[in-house]
């Protein structure tokens, strides 16, 4: 199979990570919840990963790195710490649903600050022009799951610091490709996954806490148990229950394949490749590329349209010749409507640092069978 949704997934992991899950499940019981040594071995374990975390993205307590099962369940957190139910947030065009759902949930008032693809001039001007009227929370994702467009969060971070409106910063995209210093950003909050661009496994994710926040869920912590309320310290105050030690093992195991290799040298890797891709793409008619001039406003993500085909038709037939893209609205409507593809969404191209060449050459091939016939 040639693999192409590294943006849902990163399908191919280093194998310490296999190793890792399985040395836990093997070795490790419940963390805080005894004195025995498997119990104190997942308490390190906890520390070392979060540790990682707050070294890769400048977070400079380790406690203020939460657990959760994905960046949507962070945002969650997020976005309902600070955004009170008819409150008014600030979003960019390029939102995912796992930020404009919970905003219509909390039936907020949600200004988007509209901009043209790829345009970070116009993107910043947007957010400064909403942010003069204020509001509860700005929230921006750093690269666009739909584009692989890369918003100017320093930029924006700037705003946000001059105003006084917390940031929130959904990097589900750019976690372990773009550079983060989550405390020169002064970000409240920055939400991420573990399975993508960390190469962890699915059901892990880490939220960056720079503000106080509020549980989502409430339960037993291994702390302070004689209190019914929860813990107003980080970690526990965000983490009730029973961590999933395989996966925050397999997390931990990413992080260190993502700090040994840098961020710089995977993003580097990703790029070239999207870049033959969009050459490769130029060459065929009828198609619509969504590209960036400029590569350092994209990451390794790439749409485009085919006239008379269908995204979902297109994807299928790539996936009967052994190519796996992701078509359609890729969960983010809002980002579509921006663009203008909402009428049928777009076929995706999406890498990480395990893809090659080879693999872009032969996605490019099934895709010319296909349109020749």
């Amino acid at each position: 199979m040639i693999y192409l949704d590294s943006a849902a997934t990163t399908f191919r992991k280093p194998p310490a990570v296999r190793a890792a899950m399985l040395r836990a499940m093997q070795t490790l019981s419940s963390p805080g919840r005894g004195g025995y040594p498997s119990a104190q071995a997942a308490d390190r374990l906890l520390f070392h990963c979060r540790s990682l975390a707050s070294e890769l993205f400048g977070v400079t307590s380790p406690e203020r790195v939460v657990f959760t099962a994905s960046a949507t369940h962070g945002l969650n957190i997020a976005i309902k710490s600070l955004v009170p139910p008819g409150g008014r947030a600030i979003i960019s065009g390029w939102e995912h649903n796992a930020v404009t759902r919970p905003l219509h949930a909390l039936g907020a008032e949600t200004v988007v600050a509209a901009s043209p693809l790829f345009d970070a001039g116009a993107c910043v001007e947007a957010f400064a022009a909403a942010i003069r009227d204020g509001a509860d929370a700005v929230i921006c994702t750093a690269a666009s799951n739909v584009f692989g467009f890369c918003p100017p969060i320093g930029e924006i971070a700037s705003l946000c610091r001059a105003a006084g409106v917390p940031l929130i910063v959904d990097a589900a995209q750019s976690a372990g490709v773009l550079p983060l210093d989550m405390d020169a950003l002064g970000a409240a909050f920055v939400a991420m996954p573990g399975h993508k661009g960390l190469y962890g496994p699915q059901g892990t994710g880490l939220l960056l806490c720079g503000a106080r926040a509020k549980p989502l869920l409430e339960g037993g912590t291994g702390s302070e148990s004689l209190r019914q309320e929860m813990p107003e310290f980080l970690p526990d105050r965000l983490e009730p229950g029973t961590h999933n030690m395989p996966g925050i093992a397999g997390l931990a195991a990413g992080l260190r394949f993502v700090r040994d290799t840098t961020a710089a040298r995977i993003a580097r890797h990703e790029r070239a490749l999207i870049r033959r891709a969009r050459e490769g793409l130029q060459t065929l008619n009828g198609l619509t590329v969504y590209a960036a001039r400029d590569e350092a406003l994209q990451t390794g993500v790439l749409s485009f349209t085919a006239d008379g085909w269908e995204s979902e038709e297109l994807a299928s037939a790539l996936a009967a010749r052994g190519v796996a893209v992701r078509a359609g609205y890729h969960c983010a409507p809002l980002a579509h409507r921006s663009v203008g593809t909402l009428d049928a969404g777009t076929v995706r191209v999406s890498v990480s640092a395990f893809e090659r060449a080879a693999d872009i050459d032969g996605f490019l091939r099934a895709l010319r069978e296909i349109l020749a016939k």
